[in-house]
Parts: structure tokens; sequence; C-alpha cells
């Protein structure tokens, strides 16, 4: 990358592509934007390559409540370059290859500071905001001058973005952009789920519910632990033979149990219950089975996929009081400028599957068409190339 071409911008706004999204649900339009410079502890990067996630999707279709906001710029996962960088920004230089994360890591509040949580308590409550030290200022606006809107302090569905070091890190230029573009959401979710908040252990059992990108990912942290067993439930069986690269040994599909629970298969499958069960999907009534399919004095549930409709969640309070464990997580329990660099390393020496994740790839300007095999379930990640 040619460091003396980002010199000529330093300060001032940038013109350059971004896909907009105007109204909820509607097509994305390519329009020119303005980029402004940043600001103290921010960076602007030159996005290389971006990928779509499901919260994408969601975000895409919401209108309703304070979070439904347009016009905006949408995209979370992704890889890019550091262009320019603001005041008081430490660890980044022109040039760096760096990550963008949705979940923060200020490195100075007591829960960033903890071993035993990845939550950040400076910032983390705060979903609403534009920039992260900010509040609703935008650092984009259209050829009008209208702002547009962040999303989730990334918004990489754009050519330049500018990002909170907090939602920054710095990673190796050796991996394929394509492949760490992965490690923003998705992979990192599954993976850190099976290995920080689970802590699966070598010899035990798991069950995934839903085997999307995260559903995988969790199998595929289980495998690196050594699990014995890893079962995948889901509806649609063409997944199934994706999921054996990522080490699942056995399916299940819900529309083939005829009158049993799926939490009743898995124990006749585990002999009383799998030690470790992650639900992947959002769904409370899937959450429930996934609970009751652990084992009674031991079992552990991870919650991973957000209720689509904030519905209340019902457990028996037997099951509970027997000895079963249930937490939710975000972002896997990864800090990020910690972890993410250790996943990247793992990559690196040919121990992580990332390949297998991308089913696709396509120039940036095709983004509608990419939202639409993710739509319809043809998509497990597509990867938008800016300059292809």
């Amino acid at each position: 990358m040619d460091k003396t071409s980002f010199s000529s911008n330093e300060g001032k706004p940038i013109r350059c592509k971004a896909a907009i999204c105007r109204k909820a649900g509607e097509a994305f339009v390519i329009e020119d934007i303005h980029v402004d410079p940043p600001q103290a502890y921010e960076v602007r990067i030159k996005i290389l390559c971006t990928s779509l996630c499901h919260t994408d999707l969601t975000f895409w279709k919401l209108d309703f409540g304070p979070i439904s906001r347009f016009p905006r710029i949408l995209g979370h996962e992704a890889v890019g370059v550091v262009e320019s960088i603001g005041e008081n920004v430490v660890g980044f230089k022109l040039g760096d290859v760096v990550l963008p994360v949705f979940h923060p890591y200020c490195e100075e509040c007591k829960d960033c500071k903890s071993s035993k949580t990845n939550w950040c308590d400076r910032y983390a409550d705060d979903f609403i905001s534009n920039t992260r030290r900010y509040g609703m200022a935008s650092r984009f606006k259209d050829t009008s001058g209208e702002v547009i809107h962040h999303f989730l302090f990334v918004s990489s569905f754009s050519e330049y973005t500018v990002v909170d070091i907090a939602h920054l890190v710095k990673i190796s230029p050796e991996i394929p952009v394509d492949k760490a573009a992965l490690l923003s959401c998705s992979v990192s979710t599954g993976i850190g789920a099976a290995w920080k908040v689970a802590n699966v252990e070598e010899g035990s059992t798991v069950a995934v519910f839903g085997l999307g990108a995260v559903g995988l990912a969790v199998a595929e942290g289980a495998r690196l632990r050594g699990a014995a067993k890893i079962i995948g439930i889901d509806t649609n069986p063409d997944k199934f033979e994706l999921g054996k690269k990522f080490g699942f040994t056995d399916f299940i599909n819900p529309t083939l149990c005829g009158e049993k629970k799926i939490s009743e298969v898995v124990k006749e499958m585990t002999e009383g219950g799998v030690d470790y069960s992650f639900e992947c999907v959002g769904l409370a009534s899937l959450l429930t089975e996934a609970f009751i399919s652990t084992r009674t004095g031991t079992g552990k549930t991870v919650m991973l996929g957000m209720e689509k409709h904030a519905a209340p969640i019902s457990l028996g309070s037997f099951d509970l009081l027997k000895g079963r464990n249930i937490c939710g997580s975000l972002f896997g329990g990864l800090k990020s400028k910690l972890d993410i660099p250790i996943l990247v390393d793992h990559y690196l020496k040919k121990e992580l599957n990332l390949d297998s994740f991308i089913t696709h790839e396509l120039n940036f300007k095709e983004i509608n068409k990419a939202f639409a095999l993710l739509e319809e379930g043809k998509s497990l990640r597509c990867i938008l190339w800016m300059d292809k």
C-alpha cells in the first residue's frame, strides 16, 4: 500500500463511494459521499473488503425503535488499511492492516482489565450513538450535505470509514484479508464461545443449534479443543455436508424427529445429554430445548443468537436447580485486541479453518445481489471486494 497517496488527504474530507440504505428494506444505492477526517482517538481506514452478516440483514429491515435510523451505511465485518489518524491515537500508524469490530475494548475500565468478562463498562451499553466518543456526530455526509448514520461503530459498506480505536485491532499483514474479515464478528463469536465462554475440553460432547456462520464456528472451536461428539441441529440438511468440514460428527434435522423433542433425541445420542449446548439462532423456544439437552448436574448452555422478537425466556426451575448452567455472550467472550491476533496466528499455522466459510465473492457494487443470496439462505459468507 502506497502510504504517500494517503498523506495528501490527511486532515481533509475524502470523497468516495458507499452503499447507502435510505429506507428500511429498500435496495442499497451506490452513492458518492464525503468522509470527514478522524477526530481524537479515531482512525480513518480504507476498506479492502467486507462481508455480510445476518445482523446487517436484521438492521437493514428494522423499521422501528431508536436503533432504526436512515439513511445509513451498514456493514461491520471488514478489513482495511489505516489512511490517517486523529490526535491521541497510540498503537496505529499509516498503512497498518486493521480489523474493525463492533464490540468495544477500551483497555482502561474495570471490566476491560478483568479476566472474567469481555464487557466494556465504559462503552458497551451504548448501541445508539454514531461515533463512540462523540454521540450522534457523524463522519458521513452525502453530496447534498445530509448526514448519513453509522452502524455499530464500523460502517464498512463504504470505501472509507472512521472507527474509534476502542473498536480497532491491528493484525498481521500475512493473513489474506478476505479470511481476516470473518474475524470481525461471526467466526470470532463462535470460536470464542467454545473456547472462552464454555471452555470446551477434550473428550466432551457438544450440541449446536443453528448451522449458520456462528454455529459452524462454534463447531470449529470445539473441534480444535478435541470434543469427542459435536451434534449439529438445523432444518436445512444441505448444511450437513459443509458442517463436516468444521468437525460435526452427527446431525439432527428437527423436521424428521416425529413427535420427539430435539432434546430427547440429543439425550438418546449422548446417554443423558451433552456437556455443552449453543443456541445460535435467536429463538426463545430453541434456547429452552438447548438448555434441556444438556447433562443434569454439569451441563452448560451458551446463548449466542439474538432473540428476534425480544421474547422472554422460559426455563424449568427444577431443571436449573439440578445443576445446569446457562449464560449469554457477545463476541464470544473475546477481548478484541488480545484475542483476535491469537486467532490470526492459528490460521497462519494452518490450524484454523476459515476458507470454508466463504461461499461467494462479488464486487462491492453487487451488494444487493449479496444481500439476496444471504436472505435466501444460499450464502454463508459473501466477500465484497472494493477494488475488483
